[in-house]
């Protein structure tokens, strides 16, 4: 049985994009279920499939995982040899660990600069918390890529579970036209560089659905 991910649009939902790159990356078939965020009842489709009520949502059989993070961890049990995470020890601890930060922290970026892949970049006033969320997210990007990153243009050389995490937040760092250092524009370019990537934004791209902060 095919694996099953339930999304939200792919123009807007940075947590739904994270398993679907660590999926379509590496050629793991699955099945999509694209729910519209705020359209109509859209949490009462969710909620056939997910009892938190967001998306993304894996399904694996009678087996349903959600939350971005906790998806990426089952897919790197179930397919081992993928290395999703870094086999090394110390790039594995790094990786995890920007990874759950990523996952619980940053949130007047996302506040400020919410991920909108239609919208044709360009700054806007960014408060100062936002700010900061960015230069944290320079900090982390260019440690990973000094310490690990040799051999590849990702976080950890090769493409990781850690990169499905950082990516939404590369998509903001274009379509608000963010300033960053060298290291860190070179690993936006790397993600939009990625097929995959590619991919998701040309399918977000052709969506009919909008929401109010398009105006931003």
């Amino acid at each position: 049985m095919a694996l099953t991910l339930v999304l939200g649009n792919k123009n807007y939902s940075s947590w739904s994009l994270r398993p679907y790159l660590a999926l379509a990356h590496h050629k793991i078939a699955f099945e999509e279920i694209v729910i519209p965020l705020y359209e109509g009842d859209f949490k009462q489709a969710i909620l056939k499939h997910s009892p938190a009520g967001k998306v993304p949502v894996l399904v694996d059989g009678e087996i349903a995982v959600w939350e971005s993070l906790a998806i990426l961890d089952y897919l790197a049990e179930k397919f081992p040899k993928l290395a999703l995470w870094p086999a090394d020890l110390a790039a594995r601890a790094q990786a995890r660990a920007i990874s759950a930060e990523m996952h619980a922290g940053f949130a007047a970026l996302r506040k400020a600069c919410p991920m909108n892949l239609k919208r044709v970049p360009r700054p806007i006033v960014i408060p100062p918390e936002a700010i900061a969320d960015v230069e944290r997210v320079a900090q982390i990007w260019n440690d990973t890529r000094e310490r690990y990153g040799q051999g590849g243009h990702f976080l950890f050389g090769d493409f990781s579970a850690a990169d499905c995490m950082y990516a939404p937040v590369a998509t903001r760092i274009r379509s608000y036209s963010v300033p960053v250092d060298l290291v860190s524009s070179a690993y936006v370019d790397a993600i939009h560089a990625l097929p995959v990537f590619s991919a998701w934004r040309e399918a977000g791209l052709k969506e009919p659905w909008t929401m109010a902060y398009d105006q931003l």
